[in-house]
């Protein structure tokens, strides 16, 4: 293993590295919460990555996503994070898809072939359907729920869905996994009551409110997510 993971290394032992180098990461969603994972497991030494979005950077990121730069604008976030991980890495190895993952089109994406999975998706469709799907092929999976309208990271817990509180997406995520026979499902969730945006803004006005975002909520989801797939990974 190269001295760029040499203080990994330390920490999880040779042959957790070499197990690090050996997996196979998929991440749905590359924004906020999404981009921090795959930063931090890149920076592990993850080896393969599959990367999953359909957006490009837009100036509005630049406040919060680790891909947005001025000079990344316009960009798809899928082509910005594999320059980013290989820019650290490039020896790993990076597959992308730049679709917006949906029932409709999950069957295009099988899951087997991946060590564990990453749900960083905004849509309540798609997250479901990705529990269920990664339920069926047996792959672990940790799930991201709500980090907009929220300013302090130190309310992010880690907990199956079932033990959740607050949190109105992982209110909403319960019953409908609890509906599809859904029994676990690890996910990164905040405690804070969502704080009602002073300045309203609509970036798309066929979907509902815009939710306010800060730096330091949702890069902090990330991390955590990357901290459980590590751990996990290396049975720690």
């Amino acid at each position: 293993m190269s001295e760029s993971f040499l203080r990994t290394e330390m920490l999880l032992g040779t042959e957790n590295l070499q197990k690090l180098k050996n997996s196979h990461i998929a991440v749905f969603g590359l924004g906020g919460v999404g981009g921090h994972t795959v930063e931090a497991l890149a920076r592990s030494g993850i080896g393969t990555f599959t990367l999953f979005d359909s957006d490009t950077v837009a100036e509005s990121n630049l406040n919060r996503q680790i891909i947005a730069t001025v000079e990344t604008i316009g960009m798809p976030k899928t082509e910005a994070l594999k320059n980013r991980i290989l820019s650290i890495n490039p020896n790993a190895v990076v597959n992308t898809h730049n679709i917006f993952y949906l029932p409709e089109n999950a069957d295009k994406f099988p899951l087997d072939d991946f060590d564990y999975v990453v749900d960083a998706i905004d849509t309540v469709s798609a997250k479901i359907e990705l529990a269920v799907r990664c339920e069926k092929a047996n792959v672990k999976l940790v799930s991201s729920m709500g980090t907009g309208n929220k300013l302090n990271p130190t309310d992010l817990k880690v907990a199956d869905i079932y033990k959740t509180s607050v949190c109105p997406l992982a209110r909403v995520m319960r019953r409908e996994l609890k509906n599809r026979g859904i029994k676990n499902l690890k996910v990164v969730y905040s405690e804070e009551k969502p704080i009602k945006p002073l300045v309203l803004y609509n970036e798309d006005t066929s979907k509902k409110q815009t939710p306010g975002s800060c730096s330091f909520v949702p890069s902090v989801a990330g991390l955590i997510i990357a901290s459980e797939v590590i751990k996990d990974l290396c049975e720690i």
